[in-house]
C-alpha cells in the first residue's frame, strides 16, 4: 500500500470500516455476506455498492476519509493535503483487504478447509 504519511494498520483499518459502513444496515449486510460467502466479482459489487458515488469524513484529530464506489478506491490521510494523495486501496487489493477483514469466504475457492 502507498502510505506516505505511515499510517499504521488501524487507522487503514478504520478509513476502511468508515468507507464500507456508511450506509445504515451496512453491519447486517457484512455478516450475511461472510456468512455466504461471495465470489470476487460479487464482492466488488458489494463493495461498489457500500461506497457509493462518492463520499468522505473527517475531522481534527482524526484520519479522514474518502472514498467512491468507480474503481473501489479508499484514501486517508492525516492532513488536508492538496493534491490528494493515491488511494489507500484500490480495485482488487480493495477487494482482497474486504475479503481478510470481514472474513468472507469465496465459493469459487474450491480449496478444501484444513481446520
Amino acid at each position: 500500500m502507498d502510505n506516505p504519511e505511515q499510517l499504521t494498520r488501524e487507522d487503514i483499518e478504520n478509513a476502511f470500516r468508515r468507507a464500507t459502513q456508511s450506509y445504515a444496515g451496512s453491519r447486517a449486510r457484512w455478516a450475511e455476506r461472510a456468512a455466504t460467502g461471495l465470489t470476487d466479482a460479487d464482492l466488488a459489487a458489494a463493495l461498489k455498492y457500500e461506497l457509493g458515488i462518492w463520499g468522505g469524513s473527517g475531522c481534527r484529530d482524526s484520519v479522514k476519509v474518502a472514498y467512491q464506489g468507480s474503481g473501489l478506491k479508499i484514501w486517508a490521510t492525516w492532513s488536508y493535503a492538496h493534491p490528494r494523495p493515491a488511494p489507500i486501496l484500490e480495485g482488487s487489493r480493495t477487494v482482497a483487504f474486504a475479503r481478510d477483514y470481514y472474513r468472507i469466504p469465496n465459493p469459487a475457492d474450491t480449496q478444501m478447509s484444513l481446520f
